[in-house]
């Protein structure tokens, strides 16, 4: 039964939310009326423009931070949509500029990942991989750096929040059967997935997106990053060794029941020669997002796997919301990013890699990291060294993911999957762990990117 007090806030949320929609709906609205009704060149369509396009976008990010409108039965992908919409009703953006604010390069890529992704999965890859850290984690400290490893590793190459999905059922099932808490491995899981992405363009969404915004060659962007991944990934080892000395001061030897698997061992070797080829690709200077959806595409060819099995395993969603996000940014950076914005911004000293850190780690953990990339994407155009700006933005708004189990998808995947199945995680288990390891891991890249 729900408490009066809790009844009274959650109620209070509710009218500030609906009102606010409200009033954001109402002034784009009136915007939308303005250059009907008035003369052209009248100083109140700008104005009346100038403050809806405000408040779409400060009103759709504080939604996609939260997760929802209180009131409302729409998540953040229905938010992104509709700031979208709103967007282009107000003005701020015509409908042919929303169509190519949409970064089909980013779309193209993370689709071509999943496609990827989607296949190992069915091909029983991961089960392999999973029958392998049985055989070979036979401490507790060892099996803590098998799944740091695994779960760094192939978040590298492949997108982290499908990794999480994949392996924390796992890795959930793995400790439960050798009798160990299972909470600090899951907390392996989340944070060596994300600090595993920082090392690739393929490793995260907000990477993806770098990626095309930047045109940095894949191996440069891995060269870059790849030793920062390396030390976090050592560094997440032992944090969390410490903060559970009690589990990995244990010697017993471990041994693992063995395991039924279903593995098409042709299909396997298929997918994973598929998924070599593609990240040789990356490497040899292939447009990712051409060498991702020419293999998933491929991968498609198939006499064992109905191709509608692999695609119901896309998030489309996700596509979705990515390209709602695109749009709300080109339409504030239309009306809202001003030179006055601009030399304001200028000021705080974004080409120095201690300020762009703090400023992007900040923001990741205000509005997420995705967001966090599009709004900071006008203010990169105006320096010198974009590149380096653009790793620095990578490698702070991966690792500030780790603050908080809100920080990043990949948690939130760790910590509903562990709560099905009753292993829960408290907001206390993740942030006493995840923010040192957020504060060392960017030190660590910042005096990196720094030399």
């Amino acid at each position: 039964m729900v408490g009066p007090q809790k009844w009274q806030r959650s109620s209070m949320f509710t009218f500030i939310s609906m009102l606010t929609v409200t009033i954001v709906i109402a002034i784009t609205i009136v915007s939308a009326l303005t250059p009907i009704l008035l003369p052209t060149n009248h100083p109140l369509i700008w104005e009346s423009r100038y403050l809806a396009t405000g408040f779409i976008f400060v009103g759709c990010y504080l939604a996609i931070a939260i997760g929802k409108i209180p009131g409302l039965r729409i998540d953040r992908t229905g938010i992104a949509l509709l700031g979208a919409g709103l967007m282009v009703a107000s003005g701020a953006l015509p409908l042919e500029d929303a169509y190519k604010a949409v970064d089909l390069d980013t779309l193209t890529l993370l689709l071509g990942m999943m496609i990827v992704i989607a296949s190992l999965r069915i091909s029983g890859f991961f089960s392999l991989v999973n029958a392998w850290g049985r055989k070979h984690a036979r401490q507790p400290l060892v099996l803590l750096s098998v799944v740091v490893g695994i779960s760094g590793f192939l978040s590298a190459f492949l997108v982290n929040d499908a990794i999480c999905l994949v392996l924390t059922p796992m890795v959930l099932e793995l400790t439960l059967a050798l009798k160990r808490k299972p909470v600090p491995y899951l907390l392996a899981v989340a944070m060596a997935s994300n600090v595993g992405s920082t090392a690739t363009i393929t490793g995260n969404p907000q990477n993806i997106m770098i990626g095309s915004f930047s045109h940095i060659p894949y191996g440069n962007f891995a060269l870059a990053l790849g030793p920062v991944a390396i030390m976090g990934l050592i560094s997440t080892v032992i944090l969390i060794a410490l903060f559970y000395r009690t589990e990995f001061s244990d010697n017993t030897r471990l041994e693992a029941p063995a395991v039924k698997t279903h593995i098409n061992r042709t299909l396997v070797l298929r997918t994973l020669i598929a998924t070599l080829t593609m990240i040789g690709l990356f490497f040899a200077g292939v447009a990712p997002a051409k060498a991702a959806i020419i293999i998933g595409g491929l991968l498609l060819l198939s006499g064992r796997v109905k191709s509608y099995r692999v695609l119901n395993e896309i998030d489309w969603t996700l596509l979705l919301m990515f390209s709602g996000l695109f749009i709300i940014v080109a339409g504030a950076q239309h009306v809202l990013v001003t030179p006055g914005v601009i030399s304001t911004v200028g000021r705080l000293h974004l080409d120095q890699v201690p300020m762009l850190t703090a400023l992007t780690a900040i923001l990741s953990n205000l509005v997420s990291n995705v967001p966090a990339v599009l709004m900071l994407k006008p203010f990169v155009e105006i320096l010198n060294n974009q590149d380096k700006a653009w790793l620095v933005i990578a490698m702070a708004s991966t690792l500030a993911g780790n603050f908080t189990i809100l920080g990043s998808i990949a948690n939130l995947i760790v910590v509903q999957k562990s709560a099905a199945s009753g292993v829960v995680i408290g907001f206390w288990d993740y942030f006493r762990i995840g923010a040192p390891l957020t504060i060392i891991t960017l030190i660590i890249g910042m005096l990196w990117l720094s030399v």
